[in-house]
């Protein structure tokens, strides 16, 4: 495809499609994971961690034609607007944090064989907190595929959710395993599990962060208490 202005634009385009189809993948993938977590199905956490090679052929693939877009829009003296780097900027950091939870969703079905072997009950709160880092990721992902600012500020807002969970499931592990009704084994796993699930909000809020960018060319940061606005890009 020549190097025009609107050979840049459909090449952007089919970039960004591409990236839809990765987050797509991606969201397969932790759902596989925590099914197979609940379901202490080994074979089923298989298929997630075997998920994740298309998953890194993808991400390799996106960087390697948008940094291929980029350099040859430069060498065919392209006059690109802000909003064009913006975007393909987002579309490079999006694919990042991306792949980044897919390593976590592997993480969690890596667990699967050692909590398998057991018949302690999954907590409530930790069905409610896998459930809402599901549901995180698939508004982050339409809100990259529909370019939706606001969509990805509620993203944001969803991540003290994610910390309350994870805060009221260390409680509740810490209150049983004084009581003896947790293992200290399966206590672990929980914790560990839940900090995975913090990490996985993170990522998902980055990509919410440069979806706005990307929208509406405000910059937002976390602050100790809230979303705060800290510029404005033309």
């Amino acid at each position: 495809m020549p190097t025009t202005a609107e050979g840049f634009s459909q090449r952007a385009t089919i970039l960004k499609g591409d990236l839809v189809s990765q987050g797509s993948r991606v969201l397969s993938t932790l759902e596989l994971a925590f099914a197979a977590l609940f379901g202490r199905d080994e074979a089923l956490a298989k298929r997630a961690i075997a998920s994740d090679d298309a998953i890194d052929s993808a991400d390799v693939q996106i960087e390697q034609n948008a940094v291929q877009l980029l350099l040859d829009a430069t060498h065919a003296g392209l006059a690109l607007e802000a909003r064009q780097l913006r975007e393909i900027l987002t579309i490079v950091k999006a694919n990042n944090e991306l792949e980044r939870i897919a390593d976590v969703a592997v993480d969690v079905a890596e667990l699967v064989p050692p909590l398998s072997r057991g018949a302690t009950p999954f907590p409530d709160t930790f069905r409610v907190l896998a459930n809402s880092c599901v549901g995180i990721l698939r508004d982050t992902n339409a809100s990259f595929a529909r370019g939706d600012a606001q969509l990805g500020n509620i993203v944001l807002q969803s991540q003290h959710a994610v910390w309350a969970f994870k805060s009221a499931l260390v409680h509740e592990a810490e209150q049983n395993l004084a009581k003896g009704t947790l293992t200290p084994e399966f206590a672990v796993h929980l914790v560990e599990i839940a900090g995975l699930c913090e990490v996985l909000a993170d990522h998902c809020t980055n990509i919410a962060e440069q979806v706005i960018y990307l929208s509406t060319g405000a910059i937002v940061r976390h602050t100790e208490s809230a979303w705060v606005r800290v510029g404005h890009s033309s």
